[in-house]
């Protein structure tokens, strides 16, 4: 039944929103969270700058804490086989070669956005406003079903909640 609204939201998506320039621009956005280079970089900023180091220590640890659990664990323990796959869709990026269950580019994301909130609330809605458009754009691809970018994105969100708690609650750690 979950799979069934799944389709049906991805398909009402592309019957409904798709067009030349939400092609060009959701492979944009999306893009933002390829191979969390974004992540990465915007962290080693951080964690480079001494008003910026304890953000960027928490940004680390959740962005490890994220990849360790979506990329290593969840998608390899779940399965999910890809939507475009599953229902034969022809997409308008190249096929990926993992799971889809959860999103990893929603999660990063949402991790990202909850770490950075606490801390600088403009760039912390920023990032979440950017956040859940990643998420939109997986759907939108036709490469993760609904409930992939939900789940990313409530896990990411829990991943950095919880990273912001143990840091600033252990006052011997670097982040208090």
């Amino acid at each position: 039944m979950i799979t069934t609204i799944d389709f049906e939201i991805l398909n009402f998506i592309q019957e409904h929103m798709r067009s030349g320039f939400g092609d060009i621009f959701m492979k944009a956005v999306t893009a933002l969270g390829d191979h969390g280079i974004l992540y990465i970089a915007l962290t080693l900023i951080l964690l480079f700058i001494g008003k910026t180091r304890k953000t960027g220590i928490r940004l680390a640890a959740a962005m490890i804490i994220s990849f360790v659990l979506c990329n290593l664990i969840l998608k390899n323990a779940v399965g999910r086989i890809r939507p475009y796959a599953a229902a034969d869709f022809q997409i308008i990026i190249s096929p990926l070669s993992d799971f889809s269950f959860p999103s990893g580019h929603t999660l990063f994301a949402f991790a990202f956005a909850s770490v950075i909130f606490s801390d600088y609330r403009r760039w912390g809605i920023a990032s979440f406003i950017i956040a859940a458009l990643i998420g939109f754009s997986r759907l939108y691809l036709y490469v993760h079903y609904p409930t992939d970018v939900i789940a990313g994105a409530i896990l990411g969100g829990i991943i950095g909640v919880v990273t912001n708690i143990i840091f600033k609650a252990n006052k011997n750690t670097c982040c208090d």
